[in-house]
Parts: structure tokens; C-alpha cells; sequence
């Protein structure tokens, strides 16, 4: 019997190939996801040439007169810089923290990415950290991620991965390492290294000490959770993980490393932004300067004063500004304190409801609801609930329960000001400031606002009568008149009971600020030359072709104001004040320069300069400014007049010295609202403490001896002899027993 043959047996499917097609898949599908996005499928990956050309947007720079930056234009808050300006450690702090495979890698780092897919994928354990590198984040930094979705993510790394390693093709890792510090954010639209370290420590990143650089770099991981102005604890755990980095990494001993982390927190912070930060006012000014000329420019190039990353070189003295907004600040505060107190409960922005309800109508909120149809009691009910509120006062902002109603009566009742101080032979603007707060008063007193300038109009109306032939020496009686033609109105003066009997020399006249005198002066000068000489002297305002301008009523800009007075020292030419000195790139090389703008014909003689210079002088030594010298005890060689509109509601000084005119304006936005007392709105009390508490600081800090120690040039013989008389004259007996002081003399103006 035959044996039957076994059955073949069927070979079994080896297992391994098995597993293998399984993991073959993914790496497959992974393969063939990473190739889609190569080739673009899912947005454009940008070349090697577009990478290397890559231009990122810059902040353009202000700069003052003294080389110190003020201030910036800019969409993001950037300033490049190259990577020789990176101290050494500053680069080690970056790549020990943050990749200190770095310079090993080409662009991805394979360790870190296992590191990343066992410890945080499948151990889900949050302190593996992460596994891009810093040529990934440069990437990431050049191109932001515009969708964030999870979705999206993958898409998003790989194409990361990509132009990593197409940057490294490209760029050699110094040049890595500067786009990256240069691009990298740290928060606050606060972009680079330098905009960094100038706004946590007020210096350039050549500058940064090794404990200042390692908060900085520690920022890198979460710019808001270690921020070191908010959270200064967590900033200096921080940093204190960077220097740990850098000595496991021997960036440092770590000897180093213990007696680093012992140092304090310090910082400097300095906020760059458009409302905060020295001359705010000014710096819009210079903004509005540079919109005109760069729409007016004829380049092929064009220029964006936000993102070319320009260099403005200003006239502006840094140091003098910094005192000025320090007087500034004493003064109104004090200023403010005192106007309350004098009206108590009887404020108008308190008890005048008409005025209220007529400000009310200028509200957005009020414009809002009655384009919704409500009716006057709706709106008024809905501006009078009341909500938590953050108000500003001059002892920093306070939180209370207030409604709109309400905040708008805190601010109506505000002084603000405007001060200028320009050198009179350039007009280069020295200091400017243009409001008592930039971020809630927005409108610039000194380049936009029109007000009356009460008796700082005096000298030119002196100056025109001068030119016109009248004598300084020649006496003019105080008496009061009351001008038949001009509808019985009669300027009055505040001073001597017997005024009515004295007769004042011009010099006298101008230095007590006599109003009688002044209306008698245009009078025998004639309108038509007075505004004539406010013309030559630069003034370009339409002034009122009434008497009445002779004390001031004329509404003229404090820049036309300064560049006026600035003739009486330069030669008797007017200027006009000077921002910008020059425009530069980036690179300095530059694009453009400014010259004064001086007038070209002199507005009188040099006699009548020396003149003026001298009756001013006296409102300084003995008149309506005299308080410069009791008061505040200054020495300086000073001319210059005080001004104060009716009703008190603006308030004036001007001051001229050797190599400097300063005008000086402090009233309310609202012409309604004035000082409730001459006395404590007039020009000596309001607006002179902000020259002379400027100067008093000048002079003791030797870098302004130019300017403080500069004398007036000794006026000619002639001149002085000229000025030699009497400077008042009492009627005789026989004119004072017929004259009734209190009954005003009646006649016709015949200027």
C-alpha cells in the first residue's frame, strides 16, 4: 500500500512585512504630505533667492539736537541693527536657552524633534519643550503663521522646516542669528533686539550687560508671562534659567552663574509709544512735517515715513526739554490746585448747565444716540449713568464712579498751556511743549490754537510808534477816555488810584503794561502801520482793525508770536520755527536738509531794536514781570512782557534773553472759562513760573552757560540818552483842581 504524499503545506505571510506595510504607510502618507507641501499645494513656500532678499519693515528714528533718540513712526517697532552690535554673551544666552544645538544643525534639529515626539506627543509631558530650532523660528518670525487653526499647524511646520533649511543654503549663521534678533517680538509691537533693550534699559544692545541681555532673551519663550516690568518675579526666574543654560552649555562658569543669579531685577524702562515719552507735541509736529514733504517728493523709491526706517534729526534740545516738562508739570499742578479752590462749588463746569449741555452736543456718544432717534431726555439720561471710570488728575489717574456727564465736567475744567522756546537767529525750536497731556489732550496749543495775546502786543504797537517818529521819552497821560466814535468805549488800566494826573514815558508805559497809554500810542501811530509792522515782523494772522488791538485782542499763533519777538535780536528780521535739520536712511546717507526760514527784509531800524530791547528790559527789572527778579531771584540778562486778555482767560509771558525767546500761554480750551481773579490769572502769576522755574534749573547745570550766561550787547550812547527822562510825570496843581479822576474824558479816536 502506497504511503500518500503529505500535503504541501501554504507558507504563512511573514508577520514583519506585515508590521512593515504598517509602518510604511504613515511614513508614506507623511512622504507624500511633506511633498505636497514642497511643492506648494498648500500655499507657496518662499525660494532661497526671496529669502535671502527678504526686507523687513523698520521704525524711523527722531532724533533731538543733543543725538538723543525721542521718539519713533512705525507700524511695528523696529530698528535693525548688525550683528557686530550683539555682545558676545547676548548670543550665547539666545543659543544655550533656545537652541544649543545651533550651530550643529542645518536648520532642524532631529534630536529635539524625538525628543519632542516621545516625551511631549506620546508622554504628553509639558517640560520636554520644543523642537524648533532658531532658523525654524526665524522662519516663522519672516513669515507669521496667518492661520492658526490645528488643522493647519502641520501645514504650518513643515513649510517652517522647509525655509529653514533653505535659509541655511542661504545665510551663514551670524546671519541667522541677526534676522532672527532683529525679527523676533517682544511684545507690545515691540520687534528686534534694539527696540527691546531700548525700551526695558534705555540703551543700545551693544550696551546690555549680561544680566540685562539674559532677561531679555528669557522674554523669548512668553513675552507677556516674563515681562519684567509686569511680572518682575517670573522675569528673574527667568533669567536666572538663562544663566543656568549657559553654564550647562560653558557659555559660563559656574561660579558665574551663582553670583549672576544674586543680582537684583533692574530696569529702565522707557515707553516709546505716539502718546507717551518726552515731546509728544513736538514729535506730531515733526510727524505732520515729514507726511508733507514725503508726498511732496519726487522719487522713483517711494518713502513711508512707518516702515523706511528714516533718521529725523531735530532742533530740539533734550536735556532743556526735559526741564521745561518739569516746570511744566510743578507749575500747573500747583496752578490747577489754586483755580478749583478760588471757585469752590460755584465752578462754571458745575453749575453752568447751558454750557454743559452745549459741550455735551460735541460728544461722539451724544452725536451716536440722536442719530438713533432718541429724544433729549434719553440722551441726557443715557450721558448720566453712571460706570467704573478711570480719570486723570495731576496725582495720577483715578478710578471712581462717574458718568459721561461727569467726565466731561472733569476735563472742562482742565488749564492746559502752550510753551515754546526757539533760538532767534535760526528759529531752531529748543523746547515745545504743546499741552499738559498728550494722551487725553490731544490739540497742540502752540502749532494749532489761535488765542488773544492781551499786552504781548504792547511792543510791537511801541515798535510801529517808534518807526512812526514818537520820542521814548515823550509822556503820555494814564487818563482814562472814553471814545465818542467807537460807541462810549473806554480802556481802563488796574493801577494808581491818581492815575488820572500821571503822564508816562513810553518805556514806563510799556514796562507797567498801562492800557490807556497803549490806545493813545496806536492812536498817534495809526492802525494801519501797527498791523503793517505785525506784518514785516512775521505775524500773518488777520488782526482787527479796531483800537482794540492795542491791547492784544488779535487772535495770533504762539510760533508767529516767537519768530515776532525773535527780530528784536536778530537784526530785525522775524523767523519762523525750525523742526526738522535733516532726513537720513537708515544708513545715513542723507536725503534731505532744512535751512531757517528767515525773513528777508528787517522789520525796523536797529535803533528801534535797542529800543525795544531796553523798554522790555525794564518790564523785567521793575514792571509787570518784575517777580523774575524778587520772586524767583534770577540774574539773567532778560527782556520780555506779560500779557493778560480780558476776563482772565488767557494768560501770557514772553521772555527774551541774549540767545533765546520763550512764549509761554496758559488759559482753558473753553474761551467760555476764565481765571476767576486778575490776580491769579494774570500773565506774572499763570504763565511766567514756567520760564523762570526753566531757567532757575538751567542755571546750574553748565552744559546751558551758552545760553544762561549770555549778556545783551551794551546798547550805543545815543540810545541810553534817548531813554534818559523822567519816567513819570504828575500833572501840575492847577490841571490836577480842575480834573475829576472819577469822570472820563469824552473824544473821538482819530487813528
Amino acid at each position: 500500500m502506497k504511503k500518500s504524499k503529505p500535503a504541501k503545506r501554504k507558507k504563512p505571510v511573514k508577520r514583519w512585512k506585515l508590521l512593515g506595510a504598517i509602518l510604511l504607510l504613515p511614513l508614506l502618507v507623511l512622504g507624500l504630505f511633506i511633498g505636497s507641501v514642497y511643492m506648494g499645494i498648500w500655499g507657496k513656500v518662499p525660494s532661497q533667492e526671496e529669502l535671502a532678499d527678504f526686507q523687513y519693515q523698520r521704525a524711523s528714528e527722531v532724533y533731538s539736537a543733543d543725538s538723543v533718540l525721542i521718539g519713533k513712526y512705525y507700524l511695528y517697532d523696529r530698528q535693525p541693527i548688525e550683528y557686530g552690535q550683539f555682545p558676545d554673551h547676548l548670543v550665547e544666552a539666545l543659543v544655550a536657552i533656545e537652541d544649543e544645538r545651533f550651530y550643529d544643525h542645518d536648520g532642524i534639529d532631529a534630536k529635539s524633534l524625538m525628543r519632542v515626539f516621545f516625551k511631549s506627543l506620546l508622554l504628553q509631558d509639558e517640560s520636554a519643550g520644543g523642537g524648533s530650532t532658531l532658523t525654524q523660528q526665524l522662519a516663522k518670525n519672516l513669515y507669521p503663521r496667518k492661520d492658526r487653526k490645528i488643522a493647519n499647524i502641520a501645514v504650518n511646520k513643515v513649510k517652517e522646516m522647509i525655509m529653514a533649511r533653505r535659509l541655511e543654503n542661504v545665510l551663514s549663521k551670524k546671519q541667522i542669528i541677526a534676522h532672527y534678533l532683529n525679527t523676533v517680538s517682544f511684545g507690545g509691537n515691540t520687534f528686534g533686539i534694539e527696540s527691546a533693550s531700548l525700551k526695558f534699559f534705555d540703551k543700545p544692545t551693544k550696551e546690555l550687560k549680561i544680566e540685562e541681555a539674559a532677561v531679555l532673551v528669557g522674554m523669548l519663550k512668553a513675552t507677556y508671562a516674563y515681562n519684567p516690568r509686569i511680572f518682575p518675579e517670573k522675569s528673574l526666574a527667568r533669567r536666572n534659567l538663562v544663566f543656568s543654560a549657559m553654564a550647562n552649555n560653558g557659555f559660563i562658569p559656574e561660579e558665574e552663574r551663582d553670583s549672576l543669579a544674586q543680582l537684583p531685577l533692574k530696569l529702565n524702562y522707557r515707553e516709546y509709544s505716539h502718546d507717551e515719552g518726552i515731546a509728544p507735541y513736538f514729535r506730531e509736529a515733526v510727524r505732520k512735517e515729514l507726511m508733507q514733504w514725503a508726498q511732496n517728493l519726487e522719487s522713483e523709491t517711494p518713502i513711508n515715513i512707518y516702515t523706511s526706517g528714516l533718521k529725523i534729526y531735530t532742533t530740539l534740545n533734550f536735556e532743556m526739554q526735559k526741564l521745561a516738562e518739569k516746570a511744566m508739570q510743578a507749575h500747573m499742578n500747583s496752578l490747577q490746585k489754586s483755580f478749583e479752590k478760588s471757585y469752590g462749588k460755584n465752578a462754571p463746569w458745575l453749575v453752568n448747565k447751558s454750557l454743559v449741555r452745549k459741550k455735551a452736543k460735541n460728544l461722539p456718544f451724544y452725536k451716536r444716540l440722536k442719530a438713533l432717534g432718541l429724544s433729549e431726555k434719553q440722551i441726557w439720561d443715557s450721558l448720566s449713568v453712571k460706570k467704573n471710570m478711570k480719570l486723570s488728575t495731576w496725582d495720577g489717574p483715578k478710578e471712581m464712579q462717574a458718568s459721561t456727564l461727569d467726565s466731561l465736567q472733569h476735563y472742562m475744567k482742565f488749564l492746559n498751556i502752550g510753551s515754546l522756546g526757539i533760538d532767534p537767529f535760526t528759529g531752531a525750536v529748543r523746547t515745545w511743549i504743546g499741552g499738559i497731556n498728550y494722551q487725553h489732550f490731544k490739540y497742540d496749543h502752540v502749532s494749532q490754537s489761535k488765542r488773544q495775546v492781551g499786552s504781548t502786543f504792547k511792543p510791537i504797537v511801541y515798535t510801529a510808534a517808534l518807526e512812526k517818529g514818537l520820542d521814548p521819552c515823550d509822556h503820555i497821560s494814564a487818563r482814562e477816555v472814553e471814545y465818542k466814535n467807537l460807541e462810549g468805549w473806554s480802556p481802563s488800566n488796574s493801577g494808581a488810584e491818581d492815575e488820572a494826573y500821571l503822564n508816562y514815558s513810553m518805556e514806563e508805559a510799556l514796562s507797567k503794561s498801562v492800557n490807556t497809554i497803549a490806545v493813545k500810542v496806536l492812536e498817534r501811530t495809526g492802525i494801519e502801520n501797527v498791523l503793517e509792522q505785525a506784518r514785516k515782523m512775521g505775524i500773518h494772522e488777520e488782526l482787527p482793525k479796531k483800537p482794540s488791538v492795542a491791547l492784544g485782542t488779535g487772535e495770533i499763533k504762539i510760533t508767529e508770536l516767537a519768530g515776532a519777538y525773535a527780530s528784536y535780536l536778530n537784526n530785525g528780521k522775524p523767523v519762523k520755527p525750525m523742526l526738522i535739520t535733516a532726513i537720513a536712511t537708515a544708513n545715513d546717507s542723507i536725503l534731505t536738509t532744512f535751512s531757517p526760514e528767515i525773513g528777508s527784509e528787517k522789520a525796523f531800524s536797529n535803533d528801534t531794536r535797542q529800543l525795544m530791547l531796553e523798554m522790555m528790559k525794564a518790564t523785567v527789572d521793575k514792571g509787570t514781570a518784575a517777580r523774575i527778579r524778587t520772586t524767583y531771584r534770577l540774574k539773567n540778562d532778560i527782556a520780555g512782557k506779560t500779557g493778560t486778555t480780558q476776563y482772565n482767560k488767557d494768560a501770557w509771558f514772553v521772555a527774551v534773553m541774549p540767545k533765546l525767546v520763550h512764549v509761554n500761554w496758559v488759559g482753558l480750551d473753553d474761551h467760555e472759562i476764565g481765571f476767576k481773579s486778575t490776580h491769579l490769572g494774570q500773565g506774572a502769576n499763570a504763565a511766567l513760573p514756567l520760564f523762570a522755574l526753566l531757567l532757575k534749573e538751567m542755571n546750574k547745570d553748565k552744559r546751558f552757560d551758552t545760553l544762561t550766561r549770555a549778556r545783551f550787547k551794551t546798547p550805543s550812547q545815543e540810545i541810553l540818552k534817548r531813554l534818559d527822562c523822567e519816567p513819570v510825570k504828575r500833572d501840575g496843581f492847577l490841571k490836577r483842581l480842575f480834573t475829576n479822576p472819577n469822570k472820563k474824558k469824552k473824544r473821538k479816536f482819530k487813528g
